[in-house]
């Protein structure tokens, strides 16, 4: 089993900063993605960036230019800079990884963290 756990969020003003971390830990052989999404009230929980085993990174458009996701191979951890937040921006932030628990590729699941709330406001 592995379990996925977020910090970082907050509330911030428009224009502000924040970094969200996510730490994955369990019965972890292998990580192939991991990955940030989020869901604003009424609204469908969406990618918002992903970074696979060989370090390739993907965006969501409304978010490129401002947030960089990172990861960290060797302490299982993920993370999201986000700059020049927007009201937009708000939402419960999720962690997701592809993790797989030995060298079988069928041995991989996917997972997700419990969320944490980003708010962007004046």
């Amino acid at each position: 089993q592995v379990q996925l756990v977020e910090s970082g969020g907050g509330l911030v003003q428009p224009g502000g900063s924040l970094r969200l971390s996510c730490a994955a830990s369990g019965s972890i052989f292998r990580i192939y993605v991991m990955a940030w999404y989020r869901q604003a009230p009424g609204k469908q929980r969406e990618l918002v960036a992903n970074v696979r085993s060989g370090d390739s990174t993907s965006y969501a458009d409304s978010v490129k230019g401002r947030f960089t996701i990172s990861r960290d191979n060797a302490k299982n951890t993920v993370a999201l800079q986000m700059n020049s937040l927007k009201p937009e921006d708000t939402a419960v932030y999720y962690c997701y990884g592809v993790i797989g628990s030995s060298s079988d590729t069928r041995s991989s699941r996917n997972y997700w963290g419990q969320g944490t709330q980003v708010t962007v406001s004046s």
